[in-house]
């Protein structure tokens, strides 16, 4: 189980529901809503992805064990 101090070193889960609004208003704005919604909400677990893994290996990085 992750410790609380590690979950606060990475903000890459804001990129989700950022994302998914991003995608809605883009969406809305071509008139494909359903489309800009799926499509941001996959940019931003792609995002949030990216992300942990790299602080994940800051983290292991400086703290080899």
């Amino acid at each position: 189980m992750a410790k609380k101090n590690e979950d606060k070193d990475n903000p890459g889960a804001l990129f989700i529901p950022a994302g998914v609004l991003t995608g809605m208003g883009v969406g809305y704005w071509q008139d494909q809503f359903l489309a800009g919604l799926f499509i941001g909400l996959g940019v931003g677990f792609i995002l949030f992805a990216l992300t942990s893994f790299y602080f994940a290996a800051k983290r292991s990085s400086k703290n080899p064990e």
